[in-house]
């Protein structure tokens, strides 16, 4: 089974990746950006087979390390 994991920075808290971005876009001669936000994607492969179980090993991973959930939100994808 696998999971994939996306995790962004909250909103409100500063995105330098996200600005560099923008910024290199607009020199790239791409107007009309006001914004980015860059995050990450974390697919997992995973052994279990309920996907009920699978979502609550992979939240709990992300609560325990693959997201800090002082700055960063969550979502979780089971397939």
């Amino acid at each position: 089974m696998k999971a994939r994991v996306h995790v962004m920075l909250k909103n409100g808290v500063l995105d330098p990746q996200g600005e560099a971005v923008r910024h290199a876009l607009g020199s790239l001669g791409f107007d009309g950006v006001e914004g980015v936000r860059q995050g990450k994607i974390i697919e997992l492969d995973l052994t279990e087979t309920d996907p009920g179980k699978a979502k609550e090993t992979v939240t709990e991973m992300c609560e325990k390390l693959l997201a800090n959930t002082v700055i960063e939100s969550y979502s979780v994808e089971i397939a």
